[in-house]
């Protein structure tokens, strides 16, 4: 359904450098960058997730997040120490999420700009 999506954010570098990090631990990598954006994905020059530079950048509101989907425990683990360790915050330690269902597996982060996101293996 979704081609790619794109968050503002008010400092590209720290954002990159997040992003950089918790997403390597998923296996993706940076595609395309260039002053003002810096794109994520497996394929050279097709993002997945793209960071825009913006001066009044800000996370959409109260119920919005994005999920990333992970193949293991162990990466969903690691998301979440690098998050943490590149200046993210916890939102949710990673663990079983039994409200989601048995085998909801996930950890929630916030990014340096506010943006809630999130790494989950459901099977």
């Amino acid at each position: 359904m979704l081609h790619h999506i794109s968050l503002g954010v008010r400092d590209l570098a720290r954002a990159g450098a997040f992003y950089d990090a918790t997403l390597a631990a998923l296996g993706y990598r940076r595609v395309f960058e260039d002053d003002e954006a810096i794109g994520y994905g497996l394929v050279d020059d097709q993002d997945l997730l793209c960071l825009k530079l913006r001066d009044d950048a800000h996370p959409p509101g109260a119920g919005f997040h994005l999920a990333f989907a992970a193949s293991s425990r162990a990466q969903v683990d690691a998301f979440h120490t690098a998050a943490l360790a590149s200046g993210g915050s916890g939102d949710g330690a990673a663990g079983l999420r039994p409200d989601y269902g048995d085998r909801y597996y996930a950890a929630f982060v916030i990014d340096p700009d506010g943006h809630r996101i999130e790494a989950v293996i459901n099977g």
